[in-house]
């Protein structure tokens, strides 16, 4: 009994370190490749640096969708460290966007929610701008394209409603960098003809997007080792290495969806609790 134990421990240990490997691997071709389109130098941001290498597009974008550009920027910010994450340098990924199943481009792998999740590679920052606005464009964020464009003190708290991040301070957080920094002056008004024009264009096109947006916005599923797959009831076993966010994430809800769907009212759980995800 003892050497069948032994045995499969060793397998599971092999197993690991294959995929480790194969991952690590993954990531050296993409670092390669992106160090070679830089000469093997990467500029080196600051925070204000950042703000002027990338406020053209986040205008950009604010001028496509109606997304303030103090928020990208500021998103951009916290989430790729000013530009400097390996995230950042190497796969052009300036906000954390994940492989989803109908992703085609190329794979970058971190610890994040898990060991060796999956982020998107953008040919360059621009694509990942881009995409971060494709990103909001869908149902649980659509009540946000209503706001106007720069009203970032409520896109800030919007976004903590919707789901987008679990940190209880996450809008002080951004509200914090766009004061600190002055990026609401990137932000501008918009008549209301203009507004009414871009909210039809917006809204028809998260109109289009909600009956794929299983396909195109549920992350990966990389279940963490041991972890018990939905069973036929919708349900999932909470195990070691779990968090609210992060079994909302996989599951393609928000967290306060998860919550309401189980009649909880705080954010802990406990190993072997089972969880409504349907």
């Amino acid at each position: 009994m003892k050497f069948i134990f032994f045995y499969v421990a060793f397998a599971v240990l092999l197993l690991s370190a294959c995929g480790t490997r194969k991952y690590s691997k993954n990531n050296k071709q993409i670092e390669k490749a992106a160090n070679k389109a830089n000469n093997n130098t990467y500029k080196s941001y600051n925070t204000l640096s950042y703000i002027d290498e990338f406020k053209a597009v986040a205008i950009e974008e604010m001028n496509s969708d109606g997304i303030p550009a103090s928020i990208t920027l500021a998103q951009g910010i916290l989430e790729s460290g000013s530009g400097n994450s390996d995230l950042a340098k190497y796969a052009n990924n300036h906000f954390g966007i994940k492989c989803t199943s109908d992703w085609k481009g190329k794979n970058y792998f971190r610890d994040d929610d898990q060991k060796n999740d999956c982020f998107r590679v953008y040919k360059d920052a621009r694509e990942s701008f881009r995409d971060h606005s494709e990103f909001l464009k869908r149902k649980r964020y659509s009540f946000l394209f209503q706001l106007d464009r720069n009203d970032y003190k409520s896109w800030a708290q919007g976004l903590k409603t919707a789901g987008y991040a679990t940190n209880p301070k996450y809008p002080d957080l951004l509200i914090g960098v766009i004061e600190k920094y002055q990026l609401y002056q990137y932000d501008q008004p918009e008549s209301e003809k203009q507004k009414i024009a871009r909210e039809d264009r917006v809204f028809t096109e998260i109109n289009q997007n909600i009956p794929k947006e299983k396909e195109k916005f549920a992350p990966v599923e990389t279940p963490p080792p041991g972890a018990k797959p939905i069973i036929a009831d919708g349900t999932y076993t909470v195990v070691k290495g779990d968090t609210l966010y992060n079994i909302a994430k996989r599951f393609n809800l928000s967290v306060d969806e998860l919550k309401m769907l189980n009649e909880m009212t705080s954010d802990g759980i406990k190993l072997g609790q089972v969880l409504k995800v349907k």
